[in-house]
């Protein structure tokens, strides 16, 4: 048996009928997960975008951060440096710098620091921890040695001895002029003494650039392939002509050993 709908039959112009209220609630219900699927998506995508922000963040380090310490290129190697020593499985190998510091860049130079040149050998494939608390010196057999310090200490004092101001350089053109045409040394020396001359402004350009060469020849840390190679930091302010003795000292994950560093 066939039913059939019954005819629905309105004036012209009249609105159409409603429809039954249970099909008008499954299309609004329809729409409702519509818009929360919709709205799902939006905030899946949002929170993808975040942390894709979030990870750029931390990948690109900021203008101005520092940069991660490289360390030295190990040479070919012990031998190259001036002393050797074992502690276990790894040769360790160091030269005294004194207050001078070799970077990549050029050298520089501390008041405040002496300055080990390191290198750390091991068999193919070894690993090994490094830190500088592994290290200490001990200069003119003083009982206890001294602590290696980070090189973020060392940056303070460091300076290029070959850099002098711009004013330094007309100032001393000018002084020659005026020696050779006053009569040389003995005008100067009846002029009197010199004036004491006024600390050096370094630009801060110059002292970021500098503190930068330091890091990336520090020595590296962390879990690392060997071989590996960098400075160490030991302070000491008195003159390198006063050392009749050094030894560093290492004591790490590889063992224990002793150089005896050339003053």
């Amino acid at each position: 048996m066939r039913f059939h709908r019954p005819l629905r039959i309105g004036t012209p112009g009249s609105p159409p009928p409603e429809e039954p209220r249970a099909g008008q609630a499954t299309r609004d219900y329809a729409s409702f997960l519509a818009g929360m699927r919709l709205s799902t998506a939006l905030r899946i995508g949002v929170v993808a975008a975040v942390i894709g922000l979030c990870m750029q963040g931390q990948d690109a380090p900021s203008k101005g951060a520092p940069f991660e310490g490289k360390g030295m290129p190990p040479r070919a190697t012990p031998a190259d440096y001036s002393v050797q020593a074992k502690a276990g499985a790894v040769t360790l190998a160091a030269d005294f710098d004194g207050h001078s510091i070799p970077t990549l860049e050029g050298t520089l130079s501390t008041e405040e620091y002496v300055v080990v040149e390191t290198g750390l050998f091991g068999p193919p494939g070894e690993r090994l921890k490094l830190s500088i608390d592994d290290f200490s010196l001990r200069i003119n057999g003083k009982k206890a040695p001294s602590p290696s310090q980070p090189y973020g200490l060392v940056v303070k004092s460091v300076k290029d001895p070959e850099w002098e101001p711009p004013e330094a350089a007309k100032s001393k053109e000018s002084q020659s002029k005026t020696n050779l045409s006053s009569g040389g040394e003995d005008d100067a020396i009846q002029r009197g003494p010199k004036p004491t001359p006024t600390p050096i402004k370094y630009p801060i350009e110059l002292q970021r650039a500098w503190a930068q060469h330091v890091q990336r020849a520090s020595l590296p840390e962390g879990d690392r392939a060997l071989p590996q190679a960098g400075l160490l930091f030991f302070e000491y302010r008195g003159k390198t002509q006063k050392i009749h003795s050094i030894e560093l000292i290492y004591a790490g994950p590889a063992g224990k050993a002793t150089l005896t560093l050339q003053p």
